[in-house]
């Protein structure tokens, strides 16, 4: 096959245009970071607390405490280990030698236990054989600098402190915060920011303290304090089981929805509905697009998450446009900005549909009605002569995977239209339709080896832009429809098979996960977030859409190295991490400045293990297909705890690749 030709980046594309130089985001790779949305802690694996870079407690994008040292006799204990116990709690480990240490062990040990609501304990334990009395000192301080700010490097300077109770307060602009100690130290010294205990630890025992931030309020000019942690919101999802051959599978589901959980915040709106925040520690508020993407693939857990996260962005869409909100964002060395907006827009029927599919009660989803119509009613306004999406609209390219997103969304609108009785449902069949054939003459760059889909054209439809990345893996993720059926695709049976081919070859398979540009092509970055870095989320696009469409060894190769690359980053995989290929003696490269969790990724994580049993329900229609892979690329799988029709549903796959139902709704009949 010769390798994809390349065309010169399109420019003067959009009126709007990333700025040279930039504040970006500073490195949190090497960082042990708690999550509790809206809160989170940020340190360094040895748990000091400096100031430095994005360190700090914050809340609701602010740092409410900066700098959180501890000392022993006047010197820090030595650092062993700090390591998530769950994405919302950390412990540090730290020892320290005594006067009565003969030998080289330290007879002291410093256990810190933070959370990221604003708390942590200190235990100093004594293994020594004699009574310890030292010192123990907390060095304290903030800037209330707002995250944004911290981040681009332009933290204010720290504020004076004043003693407060058993512990010290700041004020700035009508912000206060205190930390309170429990038991009370022996003495606060506010001009330097000091707690300070005299401790006394008999041989064997240990001394226990905590720390609490505490936010306050100055409202009718007194000040009232409110701890930081806010009210958490309730999980919308089933408690989901794995067993697995491969007990790798059943931590990554563990931890993937643990950092999902993390990221939970509620509407302040309506407090019932919940969706995910994007990712921490860069984007903890909702951003549509990542919000519809994490509620979709976790579907198969209920459709609690879907309908909150529905209701939510219908409160926030444009009812005069019909669009949902977004924001610009990067999209690579060759393409302009595109909108996140446009993507939220498209998805948000497709949610709709797929979660009626797999059980969102009628009622529900015909109060969502009107939102999706909107969407269509954008969807019409926004296409072009030819039957394309621009993005951004109007005026920016025609994007492969955005037209990969119109033609489900029209193939979701028109069920959704019919399942309700409403008109237009054929009129946007007959447009997919239409925009399937064009697709395949526009979008498809030919050679002797097969061709590829370009990745876009420019917006007069005149030029394509040929190079290849793991944007087409949107091209196979078609949709769910009714029986358990997906959805046709944009492209045919030879061009599937073609794009198969390619999404398994070397230079986008990193061996890690898909790279989001070809090795080959110009501007290729291992570390580019379009530019060459490996997306987990589109990895999993590509391993269920490949699965389904019969090319198992390309979807079992990808899953076992995002599988394989997970071990490296522990409990969660990150936002993205570096598109290097893989070898006998490397490590997959975490990317300095990827959130992590990021609720694309951890949902991703979830979509990879999902396709190894491809349940696909319809619920409306009382049945459920269920297409495992029959390669069992991670041995026998059992997942238990999912929810269709509202119900408990069990599967088994065996090492075989045979699929057995062992939980179901009594009424629910398994489809052909």
């Amino acid at each position: 096959m010769n390798p994809p030709p390349t065309a010169p980046p399109l420019t003067g594309l959009s009126s709007t245009a990333l700025p040279r130089t930039a504040s970006g985001p500073q490195p949190v790779h090497a960082s042990v970071i708690c999550v509790a949305a809206p809160s989170l802690a940020v340190s360094a694996e040895h748990g000091q607390m400096r100031g430095q870079g994005l360190e700090g407690f914050y809340q609701e994008g602010r740092r409410v405490l900066a700098r959180c040292e501890l000392r022993l006799a006047g010197a820090e204990p030595v650092p062993v280990q700090g390591t998530l116990l769950s994405a919302g709690r950390a412990r540090f480990v730290a020892v320290a030698r005594s006067p009565a240490d003969a030998g080289p062990d330290p007879a002291v040990m410093v256990e810190r236990l933070r959370d990221a609501d604003g708390s942590e304990r200190i235990t100093v334990l004594n293994t020594g054989p004699i009574a310890l009395r030292i010192p123990l000192e907390v060095a304290l301080s903030t800037d209330l600098a707002e995250l944004g700010a911290v981040a681009a490097g332009r933290a204010g300077p720290d504020l004076p402190a004043s003693v407060c109770g058993s512990g010290l307060r700041w004020s700035h602009a009508g912000v206060g915060v205190r930390v309170t100690a429990h038991p009370a130290p022996a003495s606060v010294l506010a001009s330097a920011g000091l707690l300070r205990w005299d401790l006394s630890v008999p041989p064997g025992a240990s001394r226990t303290f905590e720390l609490r931030v505490s936010r306050e309020s100055t409202a009718n000019g007194a000040a009232t304090s409110a701890p930081v942690r806010a009210d958490r919101a309730p999980t919308p999802w089933s408690a989901a089981e794995l067993s697995c051959d491969d007990a790798r599978g059943d931590v990554l589901l563990r931890g993937s929805l643990d950092g999902l959980r993390a990221l939970l915040l509620r509407d302040p709106a309506r407090t019932v509905d919940v969706h995910v925040a994007a990712g921490a520690p860069w984007r903890m508020g909702l951003a549509p697009a990542e919000a519809l993407w994490a509620a979709r693939i976790l579907l198969p857990l209920g459709t609690r998450l879907a309908a909150g996260t529905l209701r939510t962005l219908a409160r926030l869409q444009d009812p005069d446009s019909g669009r949902i909100p977004g924001v610009l964002r990067h999209a690579g060395p060759q393409l302009p900005p595109s909108c996140s907006g446009v993507e939220a827009t498209l998805l948000f029927v497709t949610v709709l549909a797929e979660a009626r599919r797999w059980g969102l009660p009628q009622r529900e989803a015909e109060l969502l009605l009107p939102a999706a119509e909107r969407c269509l009613g954008w969807l019409r306004t926004v296409t072009d002569a030819a039957g394309y999406v621009p993005d951004p609209a109007p005026g920016g390219p025609l994007r492969c995977e955005v037209q990969a997103h119109a033609h489900r969304a029209a193939l979701h609108g028109a069920d959704l239209l019919d399942a309700f009785g409403r008109p237009g449902a054929a009129a946007w069949r007959e447009h997919a339709a239409r925009l399937r054939g064009r697709f395949r003459e526009d979008f498809w760059v030919d050679d002797r080896g097969g061709g590829w889909p370009a990745a876009a054209l420019t917006p007069d439809g005149t030029r394509q832009l040929t190079h290849l990345g793991s944007a087409a893996a949107h091209l196979l993720d078609t949709g769910l429809l009714g029986g358990g059926a997906l959805a046709p695709g944009l492209l045919d049976k030879v061009r599937t098979e073609q794009l198969a081919r390619l999404l398994g070859a070397p230079d986008l398979d990193s061996g890690w996960g898909l790279r989001t540009l070809s090795a080959r092509a110009p501007g290729h970055n291992p570390f580019g977030h379009r530019g060459g870095a490996v997306r987990v989320h589109e990895t999993a696009l590509a391993v269920s859409g490949l699965a389904a469409a019969g090319y198992e060894k390309e979807a079992a190769a990808l899953l076992r190295g995002v599988i394989d690359a997970a071990g490296t980053f522990g409990r969660q995989l990150p936002e993205m991490y570096a598109g290097e290929q893989r070898a006998a003696d490397r490590a997959p490269l975490p990317h300095p400045t990827a959130c992590r969790p990021a609720a694309v990724a951890a949902a991703g994580a979830v979509h990879l293990l999902a396709a190894l049993a491809g349940v696909r329900p319809d619920a409306p229609g009382g049945v459920v297909a269920v297409r495992p892979m029959s390669s069992a690329p991670l041995g026998a799988v059992r997942f238990s705890g999912l929810r269709v029709d509202e119900q408990p549903f069990a599967v088994r796959v065996s090492r075989l690749g045979m699929a057995m139902v062992e939980e179901a709704a009594p009424a629910l009949q398994l489809g052909a």
